[in-house]
């Protein structure tokens, strides 16, 4: 089973690569002198903006023209498999031409793993270590320079597999980070750079709620403000969520929930670390029951929350800051009023930076530390500007917060697209603490899907049941609501032992399966109880 699943995603690559990978936009058509190659999850504002912007700078810095090819295969999820499934293939080659030796599994297999540990000398290496050791001494690439965008948590785990490498940015700048710095290495439990300087951070960003004021004021609910206020019965078939299993980045919102319980639960008396742990983790999965029960859709793309919540496909939903933003700017009116809205979740939310790296093996280094360069310079003001301040975008606000601190400083105040928010302030009243859930974030995704996507049909009814007793009386029917809220198939316990080797990765596919199948029809059961009991009163 895993052998065929790994086949199919070889073919997949090798059919759709060259579709999905093709280079976007007018740059595709344009030449210069200079050509860099940028993998990115980016829309097509941001990427105009800056290749633009680049050109310009990258003339009067050399005199030279370049052109930035896009390559947009989707998320920074699609991103991330493309770039290793391009490099396995770049290594297979390398290994079986230039080093002439023997393609096996072990060699596969070993080569981009990073739990793979080296023996003391290469001589002493097996298969599976001389394949490692190969691959970080050599230069093998994807054709691509730099990869632009998308979450740290996906950018530390391609450094630690190798296929970052430093551009000497932040050795050159060591006025710039460090602690005390400018950028310091983290605040509020967030990286902001790689100490090897193999990524850093560009641009700060938040987790909160996208909203359509005439939506909601269609269904008597008032302007949301924190995560829990999208369990309210009357957004039932309302909210926009994002599948997490396709979207790191909407994974990333529900574990800054998570954490969010976690961190009230401390705040009570007599709180330890287990009972910080497993209760947070306990009311966090029934708080995720009533929003996915709430869920109109579970989409496979986080940029289009924002873009249904425009439309009135929805009333709300979870979504980066900048996709929310960004929405209501393009809704503006003349008067500076808009009928989206864009709230970061009250206390549930950390900033996170989207990082910037130079590939291993890249076409053209030199021109990719130019581009990182410029992004950590002037290109600064692209996110946070309004559209034709100095320095600004030239067609549209991005409303994205620059990584800069300086840059938000009263003396630009009326320069920026969103001048009261303050992420460096914002960023110490949450605390994000990345042993309590970093170690599970595949296995969120893994959980919100068994609990409430391949389940979805039996969670709505039972919600909807629940909720139907709930108006006639006030309150929810005792019996039923215990079976609904029972989660302890998938508690913290859980989490950390089974479900987590289940979905790590290297894990057998076929274990993930069925302990997929298992959970979900144990949902499926509890779901169907909780109806029946409260359609009896119970």
């Amino acid at each position: 089973m895993g052998k065929n699943l790994a086949l199919l995603a070889a073919l997949l690559a090798v059919v759709l690569g060259p579709i999905l990978m093709r280079p976007r936009g007018d740059e595709a058509r344009l030449k210069g002198q200079d050509t860099l190659a940028i993998i990115t999850p980016h829309n097509e504002a941001i990427r105009s903006e800056f290749s633009e912007a680049f050109r310009v700078w990258y003339r009067a810095k050399t005199g030279r023209t370049v052109v930035v090819e896009w390559y947009t295969p989707g998320g920074t999820s699609e991103s991330t498999l493309y770039l290793n499934s391009a490099y396995g293939a770049a290594f297979e080659a390398h290994w079986k031409g230039a080093l002439g030796k023997t393609w096996d599994n072990d060699a596969k297999e070993g080569c981009l793993d990073p739990r793979t540990v080296l023996a003391d000398s290469s001589a002493a290496d097996t298969q599976r270590q001389a394949a490692r050791r190969a691959f970080l001494a050599s230069n093998v690439g994807a054709k691509i320079d730099v990869f632009f965008g998308g979450g740290s948590y996906d950018f530390i785990k391609m450094a630690s597999v190798g296929l970052l490498v430093d551009c000497g940015y932040i050795a050159a700048h060591p006025e710039i980070f460090g602690v005390g710095k400018s950028i310091p290495p983290t605040l509020g439990g967030e990286p902001y750079y790689d100490e090897k300087g193999r990524w850093l951070g560009t641009t700060l960003g938040a987790f909160g709620i996208a909203y359509n004021r005439d939506q909601l004021t269609r269904l008597g609910l008032p302007e949301p403000h924190e995560w829990g206020d999208l369990a309210d019965p009357r957004y039932f078939r309302a909210l926009a969520i994002a599948n997490p299993v396709q979207s790191g980045s909407a994974n990333k919102a529900l574990e800054m929930l998570v954490q969010q319980q976690m961190n009230i639960v401390a705040t009570e008396p007599g709180a330890d670390e287990t009972r910080i742990t497993h209760e947070g983790w306990t009311r966090a999965m029934r708080l995720l029951q009533r929003i996915g029960a709430n869920a109109r859709y579970f989409t496979d793309s986080s940029s289009k929350i924002a873009l249904d919540v425009e439309a009135g496909e929805a009333a709300a939903g979870m979504t980066i800051d900048f996709y929310g933003r960004f929405q209501s700017e393009t809704v503006r009116r003349a008067d500076s009023s808009s009928r989206i809205g864009y709230t970061d979740a009250k206390g549930g939310t950390s900033y996170g930076t989207d990082p910037i790296a130079l590939l291993r093996g890249a076409p053209h280094p030199e021109l990719g530390k130019k581009f990182i360069e410029f992004v950590m310079t002037d290109g600064q003001k692209i996110w946070g500007w309004k559209a034709g301040a100095p320095g600004g975008p030239r067609q549209r606000s991005l409303r994205r917060l620059p990584m800069l601190p300086e840059l938000y400083g009263e003396n630009f105040r009326a320069r920026r697209s969103d001048p009261d928010v303050l992420p460096y302030e914002a960023a110490k009243h949450f605390t994000y603490v990345g042993k309590r859930t970093a170690p599970y974030f595949n296995a969120i995704a893994f959980v919100v899907r068994v609990m409430c996507i391949d389940t979805h049909r039996e969670l709505t009814a039972a919600w909807s049941a629940l909720c139907d007793v709930r108006a006639r009386t006030g309150k929810f029917p005792p019996e039923a609501l215990a079976s609904f809220e029972d989660v302890t198939a998938v508690d913290y316990a859980a989490v950390s032992t089974r479900i987590r080797d289940a979905v790590a990765s290297g894990a057998p596919k076929i274990a993930q399966v069925r302990l997929a199948k298992e959970l979900a029809d144990h949902f499926r059961t509890t779901y169907r109880r909780a109806e029946e009991l409260a359609r009896a009163g119970k």
